[in-house]
């Protein structure tokens, strides 16, 4: 009788441990230039910046705005544009996983294509 129960005492941990941790994506896409004549060129492509918020136990982290401002700063600081440059196929991207329910990080990737006008 022992081993039955803690045989099932075993198995309901593990599946409490194993269904505690996930994670979900999602995102969305956003032209910030009208590229519908030919008068570009892609000066780079797919380049990107991140910015992650810690939390735990539900208090801590950043807005989400923040962290969108936070991933394109980066994104800047290591790509300035130059003249006659400016962003296209802008994405932003989140990632949020969950660890035991008591522990949480939410992942923020912009990403976007430079381009010149001629």
């Amino acid at each position: 009788m022992k081993k039955i129960i803690l045989k099932s005492v075993l198995a309901i941990t593990i599946v409490i441990f194993a269904s505690s941790c996930s994670a979900y994506h999602s995102g969305y896409m956003a032209n910030s230039a009208a590229l519908s004549t030919a008068n570009f060129s892609y000066a780079k492509q797919n380049i990107k910046g991140e910015a992650t918020a810690t939390y735990i136990l539900g208090i801590g982290g950043l807005a989400k705005e923040t962290l969108v401002d936070n991933a394109k700063q980066q994104m800047l600081n290591a790509n300035p544009l130059k003249s006659n440059q400016t962003f296209a196929n802008l994405t932003v991207n989140f990632k949020a996983s969950y660890y035991l329910g008591l522990y949480k990080t939410l992942k923020c990737t912009v990403t976007a294509d430079v381009v010149e006008f001629k």
